[in-house]
């Protein structure tokens, strides 16, 4: 995640030196788009027996509630709560579009906000902050780093901060109703980012996007940046002499904490940075099928191209991950999360996410710790087990909201039960949203309460093993199988979508009418009529699966990960392996 308090001081003394101004300028268009027609109503409520279980949410719905902002320079938006009350491109685009079930007003504010004010040359800002109408001091005021909107607004250009955007966007257009005009929007937006990385961030021109400071990633205090810059404003890579020619005062407003250069690693060549432009181009592949503008088969081809570079560049098979390359292309050994994030972009191809599942994030002397999902590998040498704001180590709540899509992207939907039980088992004990966890003793870290991926996170774990998930045009009814007892609703407009257990077994009524039934411990795909798509195993054991609809009732045996597609009949069509928590050599 990102810093906010280090370097205040210092910089505060440098701003007032910065008279400054921003030659690029932003397209929006004054905020105009976000003032359309009403979007539906939304909502959802859960109920269950689970005393535990019902005051987590109970609490993560209130929570949710306090970082919403009613007037963010004319918005109203969600930001990332707890010690950060600004829009964070890594974050509230994603966030935003996940509470899209509670408030899509707020959903569609959190992705507009960035589209209104992405710059002209394609970049968009990576964080956006507003304190009641005024600008507050920043210490980041170099050239090209912020830029004022209309007294309300304050947007910064000094790194990339995460790319949790495209995709989130997209599946906000069928929250919409497919506003056509926001998906060309879109498209265009999407378009002209994938233009600028590929302008700017291949410095040395080997088709492998670069890195350029911790921020680009988020990985704030990460050991494995050496103390390089913490932001970069300008669009030159940020070689040994562009960082020997800044003056004392511009080093410390991109936050150089180490005298020499030439040990920094960056620019990197990046997995993530290769991820933001797979993403990019996947979503316009979408898009252009959605719009039939005959660009899909081009831009799935872009697409691949990325995907391609990724696994003969940065891929070692033998290691069975990802590794960063340094300024001057040698592998950077350090085991790092971000292969997850890879599998949250879905960077990936399913050879690639099933090894790095199997041998590193089920390995409980590397990801699989206590509490899991640490930055870096608990066997690494750069890790460090560091409270606070720091990816050196400590497992992220945002690290596991992101995990949800990267492990439904490759039908790990058993592994993702795990990491689930985890998450709210944890956040259940103590009621507090914080930011980091202890890896070995799963115990919340002293940060503040009320932290957004946390709450979020904690609500889609929810949403994924006991309620209603819509996404696009289907609907996922997905209950494990304990002795508790559930009800959850999801509005959506004018339709109804409702889940209730009885005992052992599972009702579904949509606007009123029942359509199908199942037993506990499986998830069922269908359409927004109600007609089945399939059935996934989402459960880590075996079940055996009773389903009635249309007044004919199915016997399946539903393995981890499996999936069963319904034409009349069921016939399974996937089983990905699942893989329990092991020690792999």
């Amino acid at each position: 995640m990102h810093s906010i308090k280090g370097l205040e001081y210092l910089l505060a003394l440098f701003l007032l030196f910065a008279g400054v101004t921003v030659p690029q300028q932003v397209s929006g268009r004054d905020g105009a788009s976000r003032n359309g027609k009403p979007v539906r109503q939304t909502g959802v409520t859960f109920k269950t027996s689970d005393k535990v279980l019902q005051q987590l949410y109970d609490q993560a719905e209130e929570k949710a509630k306090w970082n919403i902002v009613d007037n963010f320079g004319g918005y109203q938006v969600l930001v990332e709560g707890a010690e950060y009350k600004n829009v964070w491109l890594e974050t509230q685009p994603m966030g935003g579009v996940m509470y899209a079930n509670r408030n899509l007003e707020i959903a569609r504010n959190n992705i507009l906000i960035f589209m209104d004010h992405q710059r002209d040359d394609g970049r968009f800002p990576g964080m956006i902050h507003c304190t009641e109408g005024k600008i507050s001091p920043y210490y980041d005021n170099l050239v090209g780093m912020q830029r004022v909107v209309g007294d309300q607004l304050t947007l910064y250009y000094g790194w990339l901060q995460g790319y949790c955007f495209p995709m989130p966007a997209f599946e906000l257009y069928f929250w919409l109703g497919k506003e056509r005009g926001y998906l060309q929007q879109l498209y265009h937006s999407l378009e002209k980012f994938d233009q600028y990385l590929w302008r700017t961030r291949d410095s040395d021109q080997d088709g492998c996007l670069e890195t350029w400071c911790i921020c680009d990633t988020g990985e704030d205090g990460c050991t494995r940046f050496k103390g390089c810059q913490w932001a970069w404003p300008y669009d030159e890579a940020p070689t040994v002499e562009a960082i020997r020619n800044l003056t004392p005062d511009q080093r410390r407003a991109v936050g150089i904490r180490e005298q020499n250069p030439e040990s920094f690693p960056t620019p990197m060549e990046s997995m993530d940075m290769m991820s933001y432009s797979y993403t990019n181009r996947d979503v316009l592949a979408f898009i252009s099928k959605e719009l039939g503008n005959g660009r899909e088969a081009y831009w799935r081809k872009k697409a691949n191209e990325v995907r391609k570079k990724m696994k003969s560049y940065l891929w070692i098979p033998g290691k069975h991950a990802c590794y960063d390359r340094d300024k001057n292309n040698a592998v950077m050994d350090i085991l790092i999360h971000n292969n997850l994030r890879c599998m949250y972009f879905g960077s990936f191809d399913q050879q690639m996410a099933d090894d790095f599942v199997k041998y590193h994030l089920m390995n409980p002397e590397e990801f699989w710790t206590e509490m899991p999902l640490p930055s870096i590998a608990a066997n690494d040498p750069f890790f460090r087990n560091i409270s606070g704001n720091n990816w050196s180590g400590q497992p992220e709540g945002l690290t596991f909201q992101r995990s949800i899509r990267a492990m439904e992207n490759y039908g790990h939907f058993a592994e993702l039960t795990l990491i689930g039980r985890k998450l709210l088992k944890t956040v259940g004990d103590s009621l507090k949203f914080t930011q980091q966890f202890d890896p070995f003793t799963g115990v919340i870290t002293p940060n503040l309460d009320g932290y957004g991926p946390t709450i979020l996170a904690s609500l889609e774990f929810i949403s994924r093993m006991y309620g209603i998930y819509l996404t696009r045009e289907t609907l996922l009814w997905s209950c494990l199988d304990d002795q508790e007892q559930y009800e959850y609703t999801q509005q959506w407009g004018d339709r109804h979508f409702k889940m209730t257990t009885r005992e052992d077994r599972v009702d579904c009524e949509i606007d009123g009418k029942k359509v199908l039934s199942f037993t506990k411990g499986i998830r069922v795909v269908t359409d927004l009529t109600g007609k089945v798509i399939e059935v996934a195993g989402i459960d880590t054991v075996q079940k055996r699966a009773e389903l009635t609809l249309n007044g004919k009732t199915f016997l399946l045996n539903v393995a981890p990960n499996s999936v069963y597609r319904y034409k009349g009949k069921f016939r399974k069509t996937r089983e990905i392996d699942f893989f329990q928590p092991q020690k792999f050599l």
